[in-house]
C-alpha cells in the first residue's frame, strides 16, 4: 500500500545562470509581460552550471519520500543512458520504482533552465517520452492500492490520460491532487470542470488560473493596496469560480504576493515566506506537494498546511535545482517556530 502515487514527467535539467542576460517589460492595456533577453549572435559567458533530475512527478515524489511517506511514481522513460540514472537516484531517495513505464521509440525529456539575475528562469524543454504516457501502460492496480494520486502536468498525448485517472480515483475512493498545466487548462472550463469534481485537491498559478476561468487581474488597482486584509476581487472571482461545482480544496499560487486558497467557506492568504532566492524552479512542485503532504498529516488543517508548504517551497528556492533544499516536517516546524510573524490571513465567504 502506498501513500501517495505521482504522475507526470521526468527531465534531465541543466541549469544555464548568465549575469549577461536582461529582464525587457512589455506593457499593454489589459497586461504586462517580461521577457528575458541575450545579445543577438553573441557569445555569451555563463555565470554557473549544473545537472539535476527534474520533471513534476520526480520532484514531488522526492519531496514526499522525503517527508515520510511510502511513495511511487508512474513516469515513462526514454531508451538512453538516463534511464538507469534516473531509477538509480529515485530508489536512492526511497520511491518504488516499479511502476516507471520504459519507452523505446523516444528519449527521456530534457530541459534547459535559463535562470536570470533575480533567480526567476526561463526554461526551453523537450518533453521526448514525458509526452507519449498511454492509459494501457499505466499501472491501475498500484494505483487502487495507493491512498493519495498526485497527478503533475502532463504534457502531449499523456494529458489524455487525465480523464482516466480522475474517474478511476472517483470509483475506487482516492484522494486525487492535481497540479494543473496549461495543455489540460487549455481544453476549456467545461472540460476541467468534470476533472475538478473529481479532485479533493487542485493547485495552479495565478496565469492558469486565469486561463480556465476566462478572467484576468485586472491592472487598474495598485497591487500594494491589496494587503493580507484583502483580496483582489478578481482573484476572490477565479476562486469561486473554480470551486463551483466542486468539494476540492483549490489554491492558486502567486509568486512573491504568495497563496490564495479557497475551502468553499474561507479565503486564506498566505504570504511569502521569507528566502534569498537563487532561483525558483521547483518552488510550484515543493509548494503543492508539501500542501498535498501536510493536509494528509495534519488531518486537512488548510491554514498549518499552507505554512508548511511556503516554507519548504521557499528552502528549494534558495537552491540551485529543483529538488535541493527539500526539508523534512520537523525543520519545516523549526523555521515557522523562529518566525512568529509569518501568518496566514483567513477571510469568510
Amino acid at each position: 500500500m502506498y501513500d501517495f502515487i505521482t504522475i507526470g514527467s521526468a527531465t534531465q535539467d541543466v541549469f544555464i545562470q548568465s549575469d549577461v542576460a536582461s529582464i525587457v517589460t512589455v506593457s499593454q492595456t489589459s497586461k504586462k509581460s517580461e521577457f528575458m533577453s541575450f545579445p543577438y549572435g553573441a557569445k555569451t559567458e555563463i555565470a554557473d552550471f549544473s545537472k539535476n533530475l527534474g520533471g513534476g512527478a520526480v520532484n514531488t515524489a522526492t519531496n514526499l519520500a522525503n517527508l515520510g511517506f511510502k511513495t511511487s511514481t508512474i513516469i515513462k522513460l526514454g531508451n538512453d543512458e538516463l534511464n538507469s540514472i534516473i531509477k538509480l537516484k529515485l530508489a536512492k531517495s526511497g520511491i518504488d520504482i516499479m511502476n516507471i513505464i520504459d519507452s523505446q521509440k523516444y528519449l527521456t525529456g530534457f530541459s534547459i533552465i535559463l535562470v536570470s539575475f533575480q533567480g526567476d528562469r526561463t526554461v526551453l524543454a523537450h518533453r521526448g517520452a514525458n509526452a507519449h504516457v498511454h492509459e494501457k501502460e499505466v499501472n491501475f492496480d498500484a494505483i487502487k492500492n495507493s491512498r493519495w494520486v498526485y497527478v503533475s502536468p502532463l504534457s502531449g498525448d499523456s494529458n489524455k490520460i487525465l480523464d482516466k485517472i480522475s474517474k478511476f480515483c472517483e470509483e475506487n475512493k482516492i484522494n486525487l491532487a492535481i497540479n494543473a498545466g496549461t495543455t489540460a487548462l487549455k481544453k476549456g472550463a467545461k472540460y476541467f470542470s468534470k476533472i475538478l469534481k473529481t479532485a479533493q485537491i487542485v493547485v495552479m498559478n495565478k496565469e492558469e488560473a486565469s486561463l480556465v476561468t476566462k478572467i484576468q487581474v485586472r491592472p487598474d488597482s495598485k497591487e500594494e493596496k491589496f494587503s493580507l486584509c484583502e483580496v483582489h476581487p478578481d482573484i476572490v472571482s477565479m476562486l469561486k469560480q473554480l470551486r463551483m461545482g466542486t468539494d476540492a480544496v483549490v489554491a492558486i499560487t502567486d509568486g512573491k504576493n504568495g497563496v490564495y486558497c479557497f475551502d468553499g467557506k474561507t479565503i486564506y492568504i498566505c504570504p511569502q515566506f521569507p528566502a534569498i532566492v537563487t532561483s525558483t524552479l521547483g518552488a510550484g512542485d515543493a509548494f503543492s506537494s508539501t500542501f498535498c503532504a501536510s493536509v494528509d498529516r495534519f488531518n486537512w488543517d488548510i491554514e498549518k498546511a499552507l505554512k508548511y508548504a511556503t516554507v519548504n517551497s521557499a528552502s528549494v528556492c534558495e537552491h540551485f535545482g529543483a529538488q535541493e533544499g527539500f526539508l523534512k516536517f520537523g525543520e519545516i516546524e523549526e523555521k515557522i517556530n523562529a518566525n512568529k510573524d509569518f501568518k496566514v490571513k483567513k477571510i469568510s465567504v
